[in-house]
């Protein structure tokens, strides 16, 4: 559980304060700008040797991070027709440190004791290949229009499934190039950012675990427009029959299933397509593994 210094979530990049490089190394071509669509700094890793280019938190691997929270949120922009990979790096009950990376780079899921490398897929927009498009089609760099991305990362469920161990604490993050990065958070809750503060207490998402997205880590929608046409948002592991994915990547969401609720509330049908991608997290199955 996180100490509560670290909930009700954590703004790392704030609390880290990364603009001071005290805390947090960067090397190679590593730019703060301000992003005019984001309204906001964000940051700029570029370079063709990812392992020369990269951001670091915190800035020796002597150190620790320490933050507990079960979801780590990524907020973040691949650069178009480059690769990317970053590096987690997170310790487990049993004092093992095991790396986490994902990266365009990588062709296919490799796994060891101490290491997990998962694909990442820019052009993935369903969660089966049924359509006739070959995997390898969907392997490599990012595309021209690749979007702003809310890339969510359980942190005890990747553990548990992939390696069968139970999750302690996240110990370091390394974005290396080619990303735009916004900012990362770490939380005990589901946040939806397709879902408004109002909406939220309407729906009563509260007692579901979910909340809106804390307005300092969100991405700006213009007024009449819809957050979920202007971004993505990648939860992983995602739940379903296809359990695990080798690769990460943006999943169709399954049938709205909200009516399964055991206490059914009235809601508008924006509100029920994105708690039909919701619905996934709160069941039980979701709730009730192994960590």
């Amino acid at each position: 559980v996180p100490a509560a210094w670290q909930r009700p979530y954590l703004n790392i990049f704030k609390h880290f304060r990364v603009e001071e490089w005290k805390r947090s190394a960067r090397e190679g071509d590593v730019a703060a700008l301000t992003d005019t669509r984001l309204k906001g700094t964000i940051y700029r890793i570029r370079g063709s040797v990812p392992a020369s280019n990269y951001l670091q938190l915190p800035r020796t691997g002597t150190q620790s991070l320490g933050l507990a929270g079960r979801y780590l949120y990524l907020l973040f922009r691949p650069m178009p027709r480059k690769h990317f990979i970053v590096h987690l790096d997170v310790a487990t009950q049993e004092n093992q440190v095991v790396r986490i990376s994902f990266s365009t780079l990588f062709k296919e899921f490799k796994s060891t004791a101490t290491w997990l490398q998962f694909p990442f897929l820019c052009r993935a927009d369903e969660g089966s290949l049924g359509d006739g498009t070959s995997r390898r089609d969907l392997v490599g760099a990012a595309p021209a229009d690749v979007r702003w991305t809310c890339l969510v990362l359980d942190l005890p469920s990747i553990l548990s499934l992939y390696l069968s161990r139970r999750y302690s604490h996240l110990k370091s993050i390394k974005l290396c190039s080619n990303l735009l990065v916004k900012n990362l958070c770490t939380s005990d809750l589901v946040f939806d950012p397709g879902v408004t503060f109002s909406e939220a207490r309407r729906a009563d998402l509260a007692c579901r675990g979910v909340a809106p997205m804390p307005r300092e880590m969100a991405f700006p929608v213009p007024k009449g427009q819809k957050w979920h046409d202007l971004y993505d948002y990648i939860r992983f592991p995602s739940e379903g029959s296809k359990l695990p994915y080798d690769s990460i990547q943006k999943i169709c969401p399954g049938p709205a299933a909200v009516s399964e609720d055991p206490q059914p509330v009235t809601l508008t049908k924006a509100v029920r397509d994105r708690l039909s991608l919701i619905h996934q997290i709160t069941s039980p199955k979701a709730v009730s593994a192994p960590w």
